[in-house]
């Protein structure tokens, strides 16, 4: 693996290192970008949808935010009043105001069943829980995106996480599995940002490393043509990303003016709890990626697992939670990308009817909510609801991998297609039992 070498600096800790990027790897998560451009040129390109993904680690109290039930009784109800929103009949949380001036634009579904009690991203990014997916080598569906439909652009990468490292282990996103690493998403944190503003190599200092790497492939596609494979000078391409600054310009959202930086906040890359952080940049980063071309963002937003001090803490972030997701929402409409970005909102599970001793709530799997926005959807509506004690699915029970089926639909993929992994072998993108919600067209 060849090795660029930038200028020595030292970071908080202390500790001086080097900033570096290798050719094929760009030191973001280890996707290899001749294995990306490989995957772009089998998969052919279509029209640039994409989706923003939107994942709150913990499992948020659904029925302090978009469900409540003010006639329950007190310890269902909890300290929370309902407000109006802009669509006539649909009320959600008083702490969520911006929200409610722009329910008009998103849906809220109520009534999403089936899932696990069990923290982990898997079961958002797979349509799966998670040892379901490792035993089946179920692949995030973002990689899925890459297989099917490539690139739009050969400097930008398809498919960028924005989810930091976090404690949890399972919080973090699923890989490409059996997808392989061609279709793995590049990982960039609010460190590998820095880091690649930081670069100084210029174009005149990568040559005599494309010369280096022009001979590395002549070796190899002359072992191939013997062995009758596929001739491979993807590196070349590699070098295009390596001195563009799209992605960079992209990820700095210091290009965007400043009313625009101010209404969707700030908030901080220090992690809450085990899970992520509340940053609303990372909000604004994903919606600049998909205006550069990539096809998914993923996001892990803050920590919500309230098994204690649920109101309180609630009373605390749900306002830096409104204020971001409410702006991503008016931003992708006010900007016209509304018929092609899809926002979804997801979590793990819902959170008990009753209060518990500590003025929390536990994990309940048996209902939850979700947000979906833009792609050419019907919004300004609310599908599904609950029991009186926001305990159950009601009306039109919404199985949660529908979520998924709704995402590839808006995309241009077929949820109960085929795609093929790195043995070229046929696998389901979903089991057929699963399929978009109709009420969202």
């Amino acid at each position: 693996m060849l090795t660029i070498l930038g200028p020595k600096s030292r970071y908080c800790d202390g500790v001086s290192r080097r900033n570096f990027l290798q050719i094929g790897t760009l030191a973001l998560g280890g996707l290899t970008l001749a294995d990306l451009y490989r995957a772009e040129a089998v998969s052919g390109r279509r029209s640039h949808k994409a989706v923003i993904m939107i994942y709150l680690t913990g499992g948020l109290a659904h029925q302090d935010t978009f469900d409540l039930k003010p006639q329950a009784p007190p310890e269902v109800r909890g300290e929370f009043r309902p407000i109006a929103t802009k669509v006539p009949g649909i009320q959600i949380c008083e702490h969520l105001p911006l929200l409610a001036r722009c329910m008009d634009k998103f849906i809220i579904v109520r009534s999403l069943v089936g899932q696990r009690d069990e923290h982990s991203s898997w079961q958002s990014y797979t349509g799966t829980t998670m040892d379901v997916a490792r035993r089946e080598h179920r692949p995030h569906f973002g990689s899925v995106v890459v297989r099917l439909q490539g690139a739009t652009d050969p400097v930008i990468p398809p498919f960028v996480d924005l989810s930091p490292t976090m404690q949890h282990k399972p919080y973090n996103s699923p890989g490409p599995a059996l997808l392989g690493r061609a279709a793995a998403a590049v990982k960039v944190d609010g460190e590998e940002v820095r880091l690649m503003k930081d670069l100084t190599m210029t174009v005149e200092q990568l040559q005599d490393r494309r010369a280096l790497l022009a001979r590395i492939d002549a070796f190899r596609t002359a072992q191939e043509r013997t062995g009758g494979l596929p001739v491979d000078t993807y590196h070349e391409r590699a070098f295009d990303v390596l001195t563009s600054p799209k992605l960079v310009q992209a990820l700095d959202v210091s290009r965007e003016p400043l009313h625009v930086r101010e209404r969707y906040g700030k908030g901080s890359p220090r992690h809450l709890g085990d899970g992520g952080p509340m940053w609303n940049e990372q909000l604004l980063m994903a919606r600049r990626l998909v205006e550069a071309g990539c096809r998914v963002v993923t996001v892990a937003y803050g920590f919500w697992d309230t098994h204690g001090g649920n109101f309180r803490y609630l009373k605390q972030h749900l306002p830096l939670f409104d204020r971001g997701i409410s702006a991503l929402i008016e931003d992708i409409y006010a900007r016209g990308l509304d018929r092609d970005v899809t926002i979804c909102v997801s979590t793990e599970f819902g959170r008990t009817p009753k209060i518990n001793k500590d003025a929390g709530r536990d994990h309940w799997a048996r209902v939850n909510c979700a947000l979906l926005a833009g792609g050419g959807m019907r919004t300004g509506q609310v599908i599904g609801s609950t029991d009186s004690a926001a305990a159950e699915a009601k009306d039109d029970p919404i199985p949660y991998p529908n979520i998924l089926a709704t995402i590839y639909r808006n995309l241009g993929i077929d949820p109960h297609g085929m795609v093929y992994d790195v043995s070229n072998r046929p696998t389901p993108i979903l089991p057929s039992v699963y399929a978009p919600i109709e009420k969202v067209y």
